[in-house]
């Protein structure tokens, strides 16, 4: 994406919004969230999430690509080719083929939903409550000349109340149900609406056994990561098998994604050294986010970008750090995925 269209994507996803006082508004939501009293019984987490998106949604773009979630690296191959690959292999677990009627549950701006439409033939209803994403994924599948295979739903899937029960032939939600403010009641949604005998893939973002919940520096990288990406909680691989199971799934797999034989590249390279073409490195590396935050402050003074838009930059940067410092760690990953059943 270059800077002339990221400032007009920019602009009309920022359309009459005080930037500086929404970011500052997100940014004390784990405190909001946690408080005593009546703050803590009206808070509402799915506003939380959809703020997150609202606001960062552009520039997870600029700088990572039309997929917004992680992939499993190998040296010598693009993030793009990555996560193209992981997606083929999602493809292949869920044995999608012409005819289906797959759902993605947290569709995002539609990346994966366009490479499962182009490559299997499948027809896809994308689930989301963020209008922003969803305007962007209707774009962008119209680009792609896809718009005829896609339908939308506009909901948040803890509540598919407008979706009938045994409607899909196969769904799939990456990085998405992590959001969910209650994990067993969302994969009971999706069990609903997937037909009998539905395959189900899912990647969550878990913290590792390595995590040790008496050691403050693990903590400390758990609040932030908390914090910045909008996660209520974030589930061990095995809270996650044990919500599954809870409503009626039968586990086929199971697995840290990150975990190979053999070379590797770990999941957040992208974000600690340079990785990829040198143009697509600058924005994800520490001193490239920093540069840009105060490139991001000058196209404010100049009109470019919209006011407020360098404190998104810098929300965003100090959350990479706090990726970085988990994966360094081995006390998370976002690349526990899994592959379920809806029993016959």
């Amino acid at each position: 994406m270059r800077l002339d269209k990221l400032s007009n994507a920019l602009k009309r996803a920022y359309r009459g919004s005080d930037i500086t006082r929404r970011v500052k508004h997100f940014d004390s939501w784990l405190y909001r969230a946690t408080q005593d009293g009546d703050g803590a019984d009206s808070y509402d987490h799915t506003a939380t999430v959809k703020d997150y998106y609202e606001l960062c949604n552009e520039f997870m773009m600029f700088g990572w690509s039309e997929s917004l979630h992680f992939a499993p690296l190998v040296p010598h191959e693009s993030l793009e080719d990555s996560i193209a690959r992981h997606q083929r292999l999602m493809i292949d677990k869920l044995a999608l083929q012409e005819g289906m009627m797959v759902i993605d549950v947290g569709c995002g701006v539609g990346g994966p939903m366009r490479r499962v439409v182009r490559e299997t033939g499948v027809r896809v209803v994308g689930v989301n409550n963020n209008d922003v994403q969803l305007e962007k994924a209707k774009m962008l599948n119209a680009e792609a000349a896809i718009e005829h295979m896609v339908d939308y739903v506009a909901c948040s899937f803890m509540d598919m109340s407008a979706t009938e029960d045994n409607t899909f032939d196969a769904g799939y939600a990456i990085e998405s149900t992590c959001h969910a403010p209650d994990k067993e009641r969302a994969f009971a949604e999706i069990f609903r609406v997937l037909k009998p005998g539905a395959l189900f893939w899912g990647q969550e973002m878990c913290m590792t056994d390595q995590f040790n919940p008496n050691d403050a520096r693990h903590r400390t990288i758990k609040q932030e990561l908390m914090r910045g990406i909008a996660l209520k909680e974030i589930a061990t691989p095995g809270e996650v098998n044990q919500a599954l199971e809870a409503v009626g799934f039968h586990l086929i797999e199971g697995m840290d994604r990150d975990v190979k034989e053999g070379p590797s590249t770990p999941w957040y390279q992208p974000m600690e050294t340079r990785y990829g073409t040198l143009d697509n490195a600058l924005r994800r590396i520490p001193w490239g986010r920093r540069a840009f935050a105060g490139a991001a402050k000058l196209a404010e003074v100049i009109g470019l970008f919209p006011k407020g838009s360098a404190e998104v930059v810098r929300l965003m940067d100090r959350t990479a750090d706090a990726y970085v410092a988990g994966g360094r760690s081995g006390i998370f990953t976002p690349l526990y995925c899994f592959l379920a059943r809806k029993p016959l």
